[in-house]
């Protein structure tokens, strides 16, 4: 059966950042996406900023980064309710913009988010988002991908964005690489998750006498 990419339902921004006026990025946008697919899921994929959402005729599509994300994702054995993706910049830029100022701005929406999502893995695609939530600019995919770091109480992984992955086929093979240890990662974490919620169920708490 073939692939088919699906457009994930927009999660709604917050009032505070739905009228964010903190960057130049705020008389760019036709809307502020927040982020799109399941929030309740445990794993967040994060990238560095929306892409096209419609077409000319103003119909929505999957764009190319975002099929080339859920491709990978699919092969690694993820369903799409299981995903959730959000962006380091919030607004779709149309032209020009100060890239740094904006990332700046944008930084305490996503520590927001995190913080009230609290997943239990982040996996950052692009030197952006992983430069980004880091806060160090000599982050490199290329050198952290493969391995996970512990931050802000989640596990964090790295891989290509989708876009150079496009651009570069011969980087999928590794892209759909970094994608099955994470769906590795996120099968244990859910396995343990559930075990620890069976034992809550099997040991409830004892009644005190009044």
């Amino acid at each position: 059966m073939a692939f088919e990419p699906i457009i994930f339902p927009e999660e709604r921004p917050p009032e505070h950042a739905a009228l964010c006026d903190r960057c130049e990025l705020s008389g760019h946008r036709n809307r502020v996406v927040w982020g799109e697919g399941n929030p309740g899921t445990s794993l967040v994929v994060l990238l560095d900023n929306p892409g096209a959402r419609e077409n000319r005729e103003g119909v929505p599509f999957v764009c190319g980064t975002r099929e080339t994300l859920q491709q990978a994702a699919a092969e690694a054995g993820f369903r799409p309710d299981e995903l959730y993706v959000t962006y380091v910049v919030k607004c779709r830029p149309r032209k020009a913009y100060d890239k740094p100022a904006a990332r700046r701005a944008c930084s305490a929406h996503l520590s927001f988010q995190l913080m009230r999502m609290r997943p239990k893995l982040l996996f950052c695609l692009g030197n952006v988002a992983l430069q980004s939530f880091l806060g160090d600019p000599e982050a490199e995919v290329k050198t952290m991908r493969g391995s996970w770091i512990e931050r802000a109480g989640m596990a964090v992984a790295a891989s290509y964005h989708p876009l150079a992955v496009r651009r570069r086929p011969v980087l999928y093979a590794h892209f759909l690489e970094d994608w099955r240890r994470v769906a590795a990662r996120y099968r244990a974490e859910t396995a343990a998750g559930s075990l620890a919620q069976a034992g809550k169920a099997d040991n409830p708490p004892s009644r005190q006498p009044y």
